[in-house]
């Protein structure tokens, strides 16, 4: 899991020239990823499906309050980026603090950026640049019902009844 987890920028861009050396299709995608559901799974295979590497940039802890409000994240940063880089379809994790990864999109210069479906593509950040040096950019198909803000609403609406249960 730890040799998935970049946080240099030398080690990060020596490893995607060993991949881009190696012929490797370098597909990118970002987001919070805060709890980690069945909707986030489906949409990182299907975005490791358009190539050979997945890159995700993760949210910082700061970010994610900044983007989301003061009771997010749930799950902190340390274990975010621990649980996406076990899973097999992903192949590089790195966690990014700015309101946007377009510096990292700029320096990866992904072969294909994605999105959840609920992202039209003029609105995903790097778009510009990933279609002006020949790359695609997809926005995936999003999967209602399966979102880390209705998880959450979930665990509140249930709140009184676990605490009357457990009295």
């Amino acid at each position: 899991m730890q040799s998935k987890i970049y946080t240099d920028g030398t080690t990060i861009k020596s490893k995607l020239s060993e991949w881009r050396a190696d012929g490797q299709k370098i597909v990118f995608t970002n987001g919070c990823f805060d709890l980690l559901h069945v909707g986030h799974v489906l949409y990182l295979a299907e975005a490791k499906s358009l190539g050979t590497k997945l890159v995700v940039a993760l949210n910082s802890d700061a970010s994610v309050t900044r983007l989301k409000g003061s009771n997010r994240p749930i799950q902190d940063e340390y274990s975010r980026t621990h649980v996406m880089a076990a899973l097999e379809c992903v192949d590089m994790v790195i966690v990014f603090d700015e309101a946007t990864p377009l510096a990292l999109i700029t320096d990866i210069q992904p072969d294909i950026l994605v999105k959840g479906g609920d992202w039209q593509i003029s609105a995903i950040v790097g778009s510009d640049i990933v279609l002006a040096k020949g790359g695609e950019v997809r926005s995936l198909k999003f999967i209602p019902g399966y979102s880390t803000t209705e998880i959450e609403e979930k665990i509140i609406a249930t709140q009184p009844i676990l605490k009357s249960q457990n009295h």
